[in-house]
C-alpha cells in the first residue's frame, strides 16, 4: 500500500479533504510532527486483517481419549 506524508500543522488545516483523499485512493497518510511519524489515517476498508489465531474454534469435536493405546504395534516400536 503506498502511503504520503503530511506536516501535523498541514493536516490540521486540510484535515476533511486530506480524510475524503484517503478514503477515495486508499492511499495512507502519514501524519508528522517535527519530522518524526506521530500516526496514520488509512481507509477503513483497508484495515489490518483480523488475527487467523483461534478462527477455527469450537469448530472440532473429540470423541474418545487421543492418548490411549490403539492396540497396535507399529514397526518404529519394534
Amino acid at each position: 500500500m503506498h502511503s504520503h506524508t503530511v506536516r501535523a500543522s498541514e493536516f490540521k488545516q486540510k484535515c476533511l479533504m486530506l480524510m475524503e483523499e484517503v478514503a477515495s485512493t486508499g492511499t495512507e497518510l502519514i501524519i508528522t510532527k517535527h519530522g518524526k511519524p506521530v500516526c496514520k489515517l488509512t481507509p477503513l476498508s483497508a484495515q489490518p486483517e483480523q488475527s487467523r489465531f483461534g478462527w477455527m474454534k469450537d469448530t472440532l469435536k473429540i470423541k474418545g481419549d487421543l492418548t490411549a493405546p490403539i492396540g497396535k504395534t507399529w514397526e518404529a516400536t519394534r
